[in-house]
């Protein structure tokens, strides 16, 4: 690629290193820590998404898990779950819904108090004319850590009628052809024109902290993030 001819040196990303071995979360050391103090997020994952095959590979890792879910539509929490979850909508070639800030629409709302990872007081609002009920959607956001802001998007959904993913919801029986047929050495999703099985999508986000609220969400949702078992108490520690 022309791109690589351009490589960026120490302490910069190399943009053209990928690993031999790409396995789930191979990525994460691009993430940047934080050197501003404790006013600041304890990481900054953004830095993944300058790195061209770790961001691919970061959006099909997200999504892996719901690759036999019908999914009508994926949105995405401000701000930095705009990133991931127009990636996700794009990779599905699904739309994409942003849940937003309360105070930036010009258009009628419905909106929700939470609380969020700092313990500030907030309102997040959505658009009232995209979800119709029985809408599936897939819930995406950068981090959650408390899970204030992720339970507050679905509590937006669940109110216009949407569905979020429980843990009763099942695929279909083993045998049975799937949705979506997962390409695993391209990484991508492969679209068989063929009738989905009835099983809604759910949350998706880079990690899902063992927090209590962290617990809530996985316990009632299906939920997909990147974080291999042995590093999820490295990052529950923020370490």
């Amino acid at each position: 690629h022309a791109q690589c001819s351009q490589r960026l040196r120490p302490p910069r990303m190399d943009l053209c290193h990928v690993p031999a071995a790409r396995e789930k979360g191979w990525y994460l050391p691009l993430m940047a820590p934080n050197i501003k103090g404790p006013n600041y997020a304890w990481l900054d994952p953004s830095r993944l998404y300058c790195h061209p095959q770790g961001l691919q590979d970061c959006v099909a890792d997200l999504l892996q898990p719901f690759q036999g879910d019908p999914i009508d539509m994926v949105a995405g929490i401000d701000a930095m779950g705009f990133i991931l979850g127009a990636a996700a909508a794009a990779m599905l070639r699904k739309g994409f819904l942003a849940i937003r800030k309360a105070g930036h629409l010009c258009v009628q709302t419905l909106t929700q108090p939470y609380t969020d990872y700092s313990g500030r007081e907030k309102v997040m609002e959505v658009r009232t004319d995209a979800i119709t009920p029985g809408l599936r959607i897939l819930l995406v956001d950068q981090w959650v850590e408390t899970g204030g802001t992720m339970r507050a998007a679905i509590q937006l959904v669940e109110r216009l009628g949407g569905v979020v993913a429980g843990r009763g919801w099942a695929p279909g029986h083993p045998g049975t052809h799937p949705w979506v047929q997962w390409d695993h050495h391209a990484r991508t999703p492969q679209w068989p024109a063929l009738s989905p099985p009835r099983v809604p999508p759910g949350v998706a986000a880079i990690c899902i902290e063992d927090s209590e609220g962290g617990r809530w969400i996985q316990e009632r949702y299906k939920c997909a993030h990147c974080v291999p078992p042995r590093l999820q108490p490295r990052f529950d520690r923020h370490q």
